[in-house]
């Protein structure tokens, strides 16, 4: 860190999605990502450009070519605006001393056309088909995975950084009341179904609150419980009701049927001192300290068991491991660290730049 501020401002590019604004009025991880690191860096002298979207919100430098998120507009074809966007990027390559690619892959098959270092968050793998193009750019590329479990054994990553949440828009809440929350997407991978199925077994009132991702799935598994008495769905949620909702449950509840790469409902939950009661897999064993701040369990059956052992989990240690281990300032080091082994290892290269 005292190296880099050392010498002038580092110019960066960081390239988020657009499926969302940046950051996103509700839903959008890897936005919510970004627009933190964003931030965090340009407090810390960085010269940052974000590229995003043009209703996106940022105190550095934001260069848009497309107006609104694919998601949010029927208007927005997603294949044409994210070559756009990603062209945009690399066509300005000369300008800047490190390009930050948080769009999945398809931003590797321009980086080889720039002298500039890519340096790729993958934020999971949606299929193993996409695989190929990321091990064509081993080696030349700079991966960072978000969890140690969604590390690929074929590929190279010059670190691992956790996700980072700014505490201050999660609220401590020491008391709260005895109902179950599910906050993600509604889809088969996060288990709606199952977070339903838990709650009536464990007579506890469940609510739900998640963009619906599979509407098929929303109607025939979620839908015909919804009674709004035991079982309530809010919708999509903004950050002031995901406040007010994370810190006033008995605990989040998170039955995935997927390796799940990270899982920011679940580091939200437990800063408003809201425990997590997890299926076990993917990252989960690397957010959740089961006994400490919820509990890893392997199927439905446990997960009731454990609803009736919440009243043992202390929630301040909920919010304290949080703040030890997954604040935004921490991911903004790491990522600071990241940069300057990148660049350290560019001029160590020698190589000469073009534009």
């Amino acid at each position: 860190m005292d190296a880099l501020r050392s010498e002038p401002a580092l110019r960066i590019a960081m390239l988020a999605p657009i499926a969302w604004r940046t950051p996103p009025r509700h839903y959008g991880p890897w936005e919510r990502v970004v627009s933190l690191l964003t931030e965090g860096l340009v407090a810390r002298g960085m010269a940052v450009t974000l590229f995003a979207t043009a209703d996106s919100v940022t105190s550095g430098k934001l260069h848009a070519v497309c107006e609104k998120g694919y998601e949010e507009s029927a208007q927005v074809e997603p294949k044409v605006w994210e070559c756009l966007h990603i062209s945009e990027v690399y066509e300005r390559a000369g300008e800047f001393d490190l390009i930050h690619n948080h769009f999945d892959f398809l931003p590797l098959t321009y980086s080889g056309l720039v002298d500039t270092p890519t340096v790729t968050t993958i934020h999971g793998f949606s299929s193993p088909r996409i695989l190929p193009v990321f091990e064509k750019y081993n080696g030349k590329a700079f991966y960072v995975a978000i969890s140690e479990a969604d590390r690929s054994p074929n590929l190279d990553y010059i670190a691992t950084v956790h996700h980072g949440i700014d505490l201050k828009e999660f609220t401590f809440q020491a008391k709260a009341r005895d109902h179950l929350l599910f906050f993600s997407r509604i889809h088969p991978d996060k288990g709606a179904r199952e977070a339903i199925e838990i709650a009536a077994v464990a007579g506890r009132k469940l609510i739900l609150a998640g963009v619906i991702q599979d509407k098929r799935y929303y109607e025939l598994e979620v839908e015909p419980h919804i009674d709004g008495d035991r079982v309530i769905y809010m919708g999509s949620v903004g950050p002031q009701e995901r406040d007010r909702l994370l810190g006033g449950a008995a605990a989040l509840l998170h039955p995935i049927s997927f390796d799940e790469p990270f899982g920011l409902s679940v580091i939200e939950a437990m800063a408003c001192g809201t425990p997590v009661i997890a299926f076990n897999r993917g990252s989960m064993p690397e957010l959740i300290r089961h006994g400490e701040s919820g509990y890893l369990v392997s199927g439905v059956d446990d997960a009731v068991d454990c609803v009736s052992k919440l009243s043992e989990i202390d929630r301040s240690v909920c919010r304290r491991l949080v703040e030890q281990r997954f604040s935004s300032a921490r991911m903004v080091e790491q990522y600071i660290e990241v940069y300057r082994r990148i660049l350290d290892r560019a001029r160590a290269e020698q190589r000469p730049r073009r534009g």
